[in-house]
């Protein structure tokens, strides 16, 4: 028998649903990785019936408006603490900790496992408090923190910043990681118990059926035009220099080809002062963002810091040849010619001649494009959900939970 409470969560019968706590410093409506990932995994365990609760920060004064209205208002399940911007690193913030706000929301409502997706003083607070409690705490490793500092003047602290993280990881009793690359990674540093999480992408939103004409015309581009694009977070550590780069150098063998970015970020002002020629679209999300990767040909994704990269898969659903770097999510799921175009991490040169022979051969990038879509139809996110559930309560653990309830 279902019973519905007053703030909107569902209680399920005793050995049918558990309590899972995610601990964040960035969830929706914020627009990334991150955010994306934990809202589908949070909709996915709720699907299966499961009490989910997350803790994240309050959005600061100085945020967008409508950022401080998804505060005001009262999401059933989600408890806001404070939160602080990060000095020098736009759009982004820390929660503050807040152990005794943690102890007695899970005296008052003890969960059966906390997941902390971020390594702040928030999610530091919240491993410890756990800890404490005696819960079981995994942490998720989604931001290269460390590489990060390169790219906002304080990459001085790399390396203690690394040992923080893995500091902070060891105190969890497991982390979550989203390739088999970082997993190797993680493990040079000492760290063990480490699970690989994959991610899926929603192969009916994104996908080439989408293709708007009418859109390529208002971006100067005819139906045999070549378009380039990226999508993401326009900001230092994103490289989208690069990505400029290689669109210059698939200009000269494609001279009427198109770049065009989606997303905001720091970088924005600065790249669309130099580039008038590159057209900024701004932030796309659902059928819009869909629509603009279907209208686009090639992807260029030139990051050396993302730990996955959603939208490598995004731009694959959708049909575009997708030019990356030989790691993460395209390390994964793409196979170099056939469904993607890819150069060693770090080699410019090799990304700009990928672009470069992907604006020479359309043909052929056309052709990989389609194989990209056919290789990723088979991903989806309740597989990946149940992945995670798994992790973080082995059917034999969920067993015992459920006595215990």
């Amino acid at each position: 028998m279902m019973l519905t409470l007053e703030s909107g969560r569902t209680q399920f019968g005793v050995g049918t649903s558990r309590h899972i706590s995610v601990v964040t410093e960035t969830y929706r409506p914020e627009i990334n990785g991150v955010a994306l990932t934990l809202g589908r995994l949070v909709d996915g365990l709720r699907d299966l019936g499961h009490l989910v609760t997350v803790v994240r920060p309050r959005w600061h004064k100085a945020e967008p408006r409508w950022r401080q209205q998804d505060d005001a208002g009262a999401h059933p399940g989600v408890t806001v603490v404070p939160g602080i911007p990060i000095p020098g690193v736009h759009g982004v913030q820390f929660g503050m900790p807040s152990a005794g706000r943690l102890r007695r929301l899970w005296q008052r409502e003890r969960p059966d496992v906390v997941y902390v997706a971020t390594e702040g003083p928030l999610g530091w607070c919240a491993v410890r408090v756990a800890n404490q409690a005696g819960i079981p705490v995994f942490s998720g490793f989604h931001t290269n923190f460390h590489s990060y500092s390169v790219h906002y003047r304080f990459g001085w602290l790399r390396t203690a910043i690394l040992h923080y993280l893995a500091y902070f990881h060891a105190r969890a009793r497991g982390t979550i990681v989203a390739s088999l690359d970082l997993a190797d990674r993680l493990r040079e540093l000492g760290l063990e118990h480490i699970s690989v999480l994959g991610r899926g992408v929603d192969n009916r939103l994104f996908n080439p059926t989408r293709r708007c004409a009418a859109l390529r015309r208002a971006w100067g581009a005819g139906e045999d035009d070549l378009v380039a694009m990226s999508v993401g977070r326009i900001a230092p550590e994103k490289n989208l220099g690069l990505a400029v780069k290689a669109f210059r150098a698939m200009k000269i063998v494609s001279p009427s080809a198109r770049l065009v970015m989606v997303g905001d970020g720091p970088s924005r002002a600065s790249l669309q002062k130099q580039h008038p020629d590159v057209m900024f679209a701004g932030v796309q999300t659902g059928d819009q963002l869909a629509g603009h990767y279907a209208s686009a040909d090639v992807f260029l994704f030139p990051s050396e810091t993302d730990t996955f990269g959603n939208v490598t898969l995004e731009a694959m659903a959708s049909g575009l040849a997708v030019v990356a770097y030989d790691y993460a999510a395209a390390h994964q799921h793409i196979s170099h010619g056939e469904t993607g175009l890819l150069a060693p991490l770090g080699d410019a040169q090799a990304f700009i001649e990928a672009a470069a022979s992907a604006a020479r051969e359309t043909g052929r990038a056309r052709a990989i494009g389609l194989r990209a879509r056919t290789s990723v139809s088979a991903l989806d996110w309740p597989s990946v959900v149940e992945r995670f559930l798994t992790i973080l309560l082995p059917p034999g653990e969920r067993e015992r939970s459920a006595h215990a309830a």
